[in-house]
């Protein structure tokens, strides 16, 4: 199978696991063709689907695994879970780095999880609040912001601009009527045009993965719930963690 790029892993952080795309270097021949319910942990189901033995998906594919679990110490259950359609797997993750990734705009790290977290909490996605939930608390360093939003973002402590950047998504989120007056409003807080348009992306995207784990069950890594509240080496020996076989 011929690819027009690979997805590769960069590390920013500690914790900060990012993706960008890099030009294919090798032509990738192995297709799943095996597959099993199960992770490794004989005790936990993490889809409903089957999920593909590494030793059957492409190389591609098990090359930005190996490297997101040694560098994070975990591989997230979204990697195994989507990796049942290969196409897909790469289609998500690309436009994934794209959104989540970017380095231009006016929108933080910190901001883009948010987005997630509060709109994933509107659609009962507990695999997409739990891991971004995790990942805001590493990106803006408050422990319990990512919890408040969670459950309502309306009584967060979150200043003016998080409150007008969530409503607007939580406006695309429940697919509303977008108005000038939405522009306006955000525009006001400090948002151009451009910005909106990734609040607006980020709600829509984030609908389609959180839509994606209620059909697979999508289970959230145990390693998720403690990243951001304990040290990463305590984390690291904490019960639960699962390896991909």
């Amino acid at each position: 199978m011929s690819l027009r790029g690979v997805l590769k892993i960069i590390q920013r952080s500690n914790f900060g696991l990012l993706y960008s795309l890099a030009p294919a270097s090798r032509v990738c021949l192995k297709t799943a063709t095996t597959h099993t319910r199960h992770s490794s942990s004989s005790s936990e189901t993490i889809s409903r689907y089957p999920v593909p033995k590494k030793k059957n998906l492409p190389f591609d594919i098990v090359e930005l695994m190996e490297e997101v679990e040694q560098k994070g110490g975990f591989l997230p259950n979204v990697f195994k879970v989507l990796a049942h359609r290969p196409a897909e797997f790469r289609a998500f993750f690309s436009y994934y780095n794209a959104l989540m990734n970017k380095e231009s705009g006016g929108l933080s790290k910190a901001d883009r999880e948010l987005i997630v977290v509060a709109t994933s909490a509107h659609n009962h996605c507990l695999y997409c609040v739990v891991s971004h939930s995790a990942l805001h608390r590493i990106y803006s360093k408050k422990t319990m912001l990512a919890d408040q939003v969670a459950v309502n973002y309306k009584v967060a402590e979150l200043s003016a601009r998080e409150k007008a950047m969530l409503d607007f998504a939580l406006t695309v989120c429940r697919s509303e009527t977008v108005t000038e007056e939405h522009f306006s409003t955000l525009e006001a807080h400090g948002f151009d045009r451009e910005d909106i348009w990734d609040i607006a992306a980020i709600a829509a995207f984030f609908a389609l993965s959180n839509r994606m784990a209620h059909l697979t069950d999508m289970r959230p890594n145990a390693e998720f719930y403690n990243m951001g509240r304990v040290p990463r080496d305590k984390a690291k020996a904490s019960d639960g963690q699962v390896k991909y076989e």
